[in-house]
């Protein structure tokens, strides 16, 4: 018997890819469809309701769907989930009823989908899904568009969809080449189930990584491990901005610091095929919700978490899981299946501390912030893009050799903009 928490929304794992017989036919079947060209973001979306990851999810939102998630974080069956997930396209010809095959930028028929519903979005109904989703309380969401469609990634890949959302199931044929880019670390919510299961766990930590792992990150996985069964270093290898380090580069140094400074009994090392939608305090959420479809019930939270520039402030992340729908446990109690499960495990700002001589938190560390190493990935990645020298106890050694020959092997590089959190311009 399983230990580990069930599956978002009380349906177990719904899983839209088709197999055996079956797919052969609908990818046959899928030739002679209306083509609809995909964004990545889709195909990611796509991909995770084919493996389970976005259970319950089984296609893309409707309108009502759609609307209730802005505004309420909340399906309209009462479910809870915190980012739309749509399917847009410009296309005026299809609709409803129709059966159409949905077609990656590499040409790669994804799946099929059964269009129920063709909504408009007008650029004034874009603007109110940003506003819901990725506007938070920093500074730059003070001037929110003045600045939000030159620095935020996510609010541009909003505003950039078509004129409609498709909504409607998914049979999905494809999960892309994450298997053969990523042999061993691509792994489906059901295989992480059966490997933890396999180990016997049942209180997971998961951290959610889309920089190379530095001391903090390492820091925050060993806290998991010393408080959980386990830890899973759960990894974006799906799309990221400009100036962020591939997957297989990240791969590689998570990989080299667990051989070098973990007890693997203790951790795994995953990838999960999303784009960042960089939405910080909601995108927190979404990575709890799909983390406990992998089995995870507890994600670690810790400063600036999913934020991009300053839009949010640096604990955001974490205080939105106390203003959630069914936040309160005796609520969520009530609604089996619908409150989500997975719960934060909320980190202080972290830091290597010279005179505590080791990594220390502003919990733990009563020393000025004079004596600590700042620790971010945005810190790193600009230091290293600009040949700068990384600072002592700022990163392991063999990790930050293998980030110097990527960085060397660049011909064009892309400017890394500093916000306050990775600064420390906030610390006391």
């Amino acid at each position: 018997m399983s230990k580990l928490v069930p599956p978002h929304g009380g349906k177990g794992l719904v899983i839209c890819k088709l197999e055996g017989a079956e797919l052969e036919a609908e990818q046959k079947k899928a030739e002679g469809l209306k083509k609809i060209e995909i964004s990545d973001r889709v195909k990611g979306d796509t991909i995770m309701m084919g493996i389970g990851g976005f259970s319950p999810l089984s296609g893309f939102m409707t309108k009502a769907d759609w609307e209730s998630v802005c505004e309420k974080m909340l399906l309209s069956d009462g479910t809870f989930w915190p980012v739309p997930v749509v399917c847009d396209t410009n296309d005026e010809d299809v609709k409803a009823g129709e059966e159409v095959a949905l077609v990656g930028k590499d040409g790669v028929i994804y799946a099929t989908m059964k269009v129920e519903e063709k909504y408009e979005l007008t650029d004034e109904r874009k603007k109110w899904e940003c506003e819901k989703v990725f506007k938070g309380n920093g500074e730059d969401s003070e001037k929110f568009w003045d600045v939000a469609l030159e620095d935020h990634p996510g609010v541009q890949m909003v505003m950039k969809q078509g004129k409609y959302n498709l909504a409607g199931p998914v049979k999905v044929l494809s999960e892309g080449d994450y298997a053969e880019r990523f042999p061993g670390v691509y792994m489906t919510p059901a295989q992480i189930r059966a490997e933890m299961d396999k180990r016997n766990w049942g209180k997971v930590a998961a951290l959610q990584l889309r920089n190379p792992m530095h001391r903090s990150h390492e820091y925050l996985a060993k806290l998991g491990v010393e408080t959980c069964d386990g830890v899973v270093i759960h990894s974006l290898i799906g799309n990221l901005k400009p100036g962020d380090i591939p997957a297989d580069v990240r791969i590689k140094c998570i990989q080299t610091l667990i051989d070098g400074y973990f007890v693997k009994d203790f951790v795994i090392n995953a990838g999960y095929p999303l784009d960042m939608r960089y939405a910080g305090p909601r995108e927190a959420l979404l990575h709890a919700t799909f983390r406990q479809n992998y089995g995870v019930s507890e994600m670690l939270i810790g400063r600036d978490h999913a934020g991009v520039g300053d839009f949010y402030t640096l604990f955001e992340a974490q205080e939105i899981f106390d203003k959630i729908p069914y936040a309160n446990p005796e609520e969520a109690c009530k609604v089996p299946g619908k409150a989500l499960e997975t719960r934060p495990m909320k980190i202080d700002w972290t830091f290597y501390c010279f005179k505590c001589d080791g990594m220390a938190s502003m919990k733990t560390c009563p020393h000025t912030k004079e004596d600590r190493v700042i620790l971010s990935g945005t810190k790193l990645r600009k230091a290293l893009s600009e040949g700068a020298e990384v600072p002592d106890h700022f990163g392991r050694e063999e990790v930050l050799t293998i980030l110097r020959e990527y960085y060397e092997g660049l011909t064009e590089k892309v400017e890394i903009k500093m916000q306050s959190a990775a600064s420390g311009e906030n610390m006391k």
